[in-house]
């Protein structure tokens, strides 16, 4: 196990979880999205390649910065919506996009996890709030850019994996989310 995924670990384990429940881990560096915990429902595949901010990483309003830290999902948005279903202002548009190829468009689409920062000062509260900046993990139809830092500062993931990992989490599931290097 990575030195990364044993901080992730331990972190979580300090903010009450048990193992058993769902986790999630955003390693930055590896550009991997890992889901931890429930042993009796694994799913086959807990490992999703990502793209984080293409700005980097860090905490603060208006930097198009991934925010790092303890977070968890405080909405779980688009249950039943089509894979593609782009949205805006967390509602469907009506506009379903699978694959696009115009990376001027940061379309969010399939599914969103909205994160809420959990540490006061550092991603959560004035300036830093990850929930007040609007930072999801959510579906994305630009796959080619999977792997690499591409977004303004959300989690993007692949629509059949978001909506893979949708099935397995719920508001209140924990995220890690790690800078490089860490």
């Amino acid at each position: 196990m990575s030195n990364s995924l044993k901080q992730a670990k331990k972190r979580l384990r300090q903010a009450g979880w048990d193992g058993l429940q769902p986790a999630i881990v955003v390693l930055g560096g590896k550009q991997r999205l890992i889901l931890l915990g429930m042993p009796s429902r694994r799913p086959k595949k807990r490992i999703w390649t990502i793209s984080t901010g293409k700005a980097g990483f860090g905490t603060q309003q208006e930097s198009g910065c991934t925010p790092i830290g303890l977070h968890r999902i405080c909405e779980a948005i688009g249950n039943d919506a089509p894979l593609g279903t782009v949205f805006k202002g967390r509602q469907p548009t009506g506009q379903v996009v699978v694959t696009s190829t115009a990376p001027h468009e940061d379309y969010i689409t399939t599914r969103i996890l909205w994160l809420e920062g959990l540490e006061e000062g550092f991603n959560k509260g004035p300036g830093v709030d990850t929930r007040e900046r609007y930072i999801y993990i959510h579906g994305t139809p630009h796959t080619a850019l999977l792997g690499q830092p591409a977004s303004a500062g959300c989690i993007r993931m692949k629509g059949t994996h978001i909506m893979k990992l949708f099935q397995y989490v719920q508001p209140g599931t924990l995220t890690v989310i790690l800078p490089p290097s860490t």
